[in-house]
């Protein structure tokens, strides 16, 4: 992994996060995020699954924001962003993917799971990454290359994982989108 790569994936994460596109983020980004990914899948704003999807980026940014001394309804900058990232997610390994991203993950895969095994297979991922702009044509690579265990779905430990090694520059997988 490069300081490079990695720098460059937090760069293009926080400006696919400032949907505004005023150089800051707010919750207001966060949840404009969930509500994209929650209205690719033609669900409604107020189901279960909808709500865990909105609770779990509104949930992050909070802790990000309190993490960076911003609080809950603050607004944080490239380089505050940068730095409790490094901090609360890089620094603590899987310990940091775990705590800040699994929720959020997790909560995708239940909007996701259609079928209601607890995984994504490849057409419901082809959803998810299409509601966060990556190229169809990224779709069933992408799928192969975070489906470890080779069983055709994807289970939350491995799309942490896979973010994880995006993050760190270990995978180019392509997990921002556009």
């Amino acid at each position: 992994m490069t300081t490079a790569i990695k720098n460059d994936r937090l760069q293009k994460r926080f400006q696919k996060w400032d949907v505004n596109g005023n150089g800051k983020i707010e919750k207001s980004d966060f949840e404009a995020e969930a509500k994209r990914i929650i209205g690719a899948f033609g669900e409604d704003q107020t189901s279960p699954q909808a709500r865990a999807v909105q609770d779990s980026f509104v949930t992050m940014f909070e802790f990000l924001a309190g993490k960076a001394g911003v609080g809950p309804n603050g607004s944080l900058n490239e380089r505050q962003f940068t730095e409790v990232i490094e901090a609360q997610i890089f620094q603590e390994g899987d310990a940091g993917f775990a705590r800040v991203v699994r929720p959020t993950i997790s909560a995708i895969v239940g909007l996701c799971d259609t079928d209601g095994d607890g995984e994504v297979n490849q057409q419901e991922f082809a959803k998810w990454l299409n509601a966060i702009g990556v190229e169809a044509s990224a779709v069933a690579p992408a799928f192969r290359a975070i489906d470890v265990n080779g069983n055709g779905k994807l289970t939350v430990d491995e799309l942490v994982h896979a973010v994880r090694d995006y993050h760190l520059g270990k995978s180019d997988v392509p997990l921002l989108g556009k």
